[in-house]
């Protein structure tokens, strides 16, 4: 596997276990931690997958899927989105602004691993 993840999520240690899965599988990871600054990281970073917390200091990860999907250089990049708010309401809200994926906290690593590979199309 390679290709590479921007991960932005604001918690270190699910950060951190997500990098690891991912590198592990040949993945070149970068990440970011808060919601300031999302959007020049992804343009910087150009990820082939991005990985989104719902929930982040600063600014909602929503609120990043809306922008990212409304810029034509960065709308076609895949988005899977966390949150722990599993519940139908998010799934919906992340999926409605154009996520294509969404995976409720607490999650297994393979779930993450399947996702990342399936929307990278690998």
């Amino acid at each position: 596997m390679s290709g590479r993840v921007l991960l932005i999520e604001d918690e270190p240690h699910i950060a951190e276990a997500i990098r690891y899965i991912l590198a592990r599988d040949g993945w070149a990871v970068a990440s970011h931690a808060e919601g300031q600054g999302a959007l020049e990281a992804i343009r910087r970073e150009a990820p082939d997958v991005l990985v989104l917390d719902m929930m982040l200091p600063g600014r909602s990860g929503l609120d990043i899927l809306e922008d990212l999907r409304a810029d034509p250089a960065l709308a076609g990049i895949p988005v899977l989105v966390l949150s722990a708010n599993g519940q139908g309401e998010a799934r919906m809200a992340a999926e409605g602004a154009g996520a294509a994926r969404f995976i409720a906290k607490p999650f297994a690593n393979s779930d993450i691993l399947t996702a990342v590979r399936q929307m990278a199309g690998a």
